[in-house]
């Protein structure tokens, strides 16, 4: 056995002096500070924060098939390094995606033994893969993803409002989250941004209005009426559409919703021109709309947070050219999302509570690994962070442990650094760098 503890363990009953006694990867123990038992290894990190290991429920890891845009080896060792100890992937932008139960086969072969993080999976919801559903469920799928407009990918086709229907009946049937990425076509078909300068990041913006979300949103809450299935909205940004998941709510309905650190630190003011690492869907919004997410998220209104790390190569990205309108879409930041919420979070007076809630304990529970992941308690996972919340660093290439370099953070001073990060006991990542690389489980 062994034992960490720390004058700050951030625990469902707050932040306390405690010692967290750890047998076979499992937490055995929560203790006073003093009570430790006679010749173990014990760890103390004095004030350093201990919080629960960060469960991501919104990473795209693209392998097989686009391997050189990111990669389960590379992505997961950039998650420990930044705390994050169990993932969640995205059935997009691998080739092939998981749609069908002999994709994920290949998914889950492609990610053995090169994951040093704990990997669960979404499937996929497209046009006529419904008959595939129920066996995804089968081979251990926990939920899936679908997209009401163009993913940006040809594998991974739009459902309209009958296939969204029917998959809704059936995964409410199996009881499995449908995640829905919430814009339609309709408002952004509308807007001519033909002549308007491509480099301008107001261009970008002005061709994914609110309106596509607002109307998304009105959807699937029609839909989840109707069906009984539990919706959910990834990434949200738009804040007009903050009234509508508020009623959804208050009317009892199985609605939940995401947003993203991105939303939550940027503001489209200080996007400079032809900076297309800033490009994503929906797009990053004003200031006030920012603040607006802030205060739904202290509300409930928006459930946790998620990274939505959506890397690509530097090519697609367009950075030379500046050209927002032909750039890839996707912000990579899966391993400062800690940092980023916390430099954020801080500065409107919320405390490590909050962030073990919002990047811990609601993504386990929404992604059915509760049992296991998101809190520093009796019988969970021994997957803990030790975290210098008042340290600061700056982002720079050589620290960033993503297959590229390319982040919109890069320059960006945060708040918080994560000193340690262990995996069911087993320490994986210190000070800036990988200890195990393959000590993660597919769940």
């Amino acid at each position: 056995m062994q034992v960490l503890r720390s004058r700050r363990v951030v625990t469902p009953e707050g932040i306390r002096p405690a010692a967290i006694w750890i047998r076979d990867g499992k937490i055995v123990n929560v203790g006073d500070w003093a009570d430790v038992p006679d010749r173990e290894v014990i760890v103390d990190y004095g004030e350093l924060a201990i919080l629960p290991g960060i469960v991501d429920t919104h990473v795209h890891l693209n392998e097989p098939g686009r391997t050189e845009w990111e990669g389960f080896a590379t992505a997961t060792t950039a998650a420990a390094i930044g705390g994050v100890t169990t993932l969640v992937d995205m059935p997009l932008n691998s080739i092939p995606a998981t749609t069908t139960r002999e994709a994920f086969a290949a998914k889950r072969a492609a990610a053995k033994g090169q994951c040093a993080v704990d990997v669960g999976f979404w499937g996929g919801v497209v046009p006529g893969n419904q008959g595939e559903l129920a066996g995804l469920v089968e081979d251990g799928v926990l939920g899936f993803k679908c997209f009401l407009v163009e993913s940006g990918v040809p594998e991974f086709g739009w459902v309209g409002e009958t296939e969204l229907a029917a998959a809704m009946q059936v995964l409410a049937r199996l009881g499995r989250p449908l995640l829905v990425h919430a814009e339609v076509a309709g408002p952004i078909d509308a807007v001519d941004v033909s002549g308007m300068d491509p480099h301008r990041y107001a261009t970008y913006l002005a061709s994914r209005p609110p309106a596509a979300e607002e109307q998304a949103i009105e959807l699937v809450i029609r839909l989840c009426r109707a069906t009984g299935v539990h919706a959910h909205i990834v990434h949200h940004s738009a804040a007009s559409a903050l009234p509508l998941l508020r009623a959804a709510r208050a009317e009892g309905l199985q609605l939940t919703a995401e947003t993203c650190p991105h939303y939550l630190h940027f503001t489209a003011e200080t996007i400079p021109d032809g900076a297309t690492p800033f490009k994503c869907a929906p797009p990053i919004r004003d200031a006030a709309n920012r603040e607006a997410l802030w205060a739904a998220l202290a509300e409930g209104v928006l459930d946790f947070i998620a990274s939505d790390h959506s890397p690509c190569t530097p090519g697609l990205k367009a950075i030379e050219a500046g050209d927002f309108m032909s750039a890839w879409g996707g912000v990579a930041g899966l391993q400062l999302a800690l940092s980023i919420v916390w430099t954020e979070a801080h500065a409107r007076g919320h405390g490590l509570e909050q962030i073990a809630t919002w990047m811990c304990e609601r993504p386990a529970r929404f992604a059915g690994l509760a049992q296991r992941k998101g809190k520093i308690a009796f019988g969970r996972d021994a997957d803990l962070v030790i975290f210098a919340d008042a340290e600061t660093q700056t982002v720079t290439p050589n620290g960033v442990h993503h297959r590229h370099k390319v982040t919109p953070y890069l320059g960006e001073t945060l708040r918080g650094v994560v000193h340690a990060t262990y995996l069911r006991g087993t320490r994986v990542a210190e000070g800036g760098r990988a200890l195990a690389t393959d000590r993660g489980e597919l769940l």
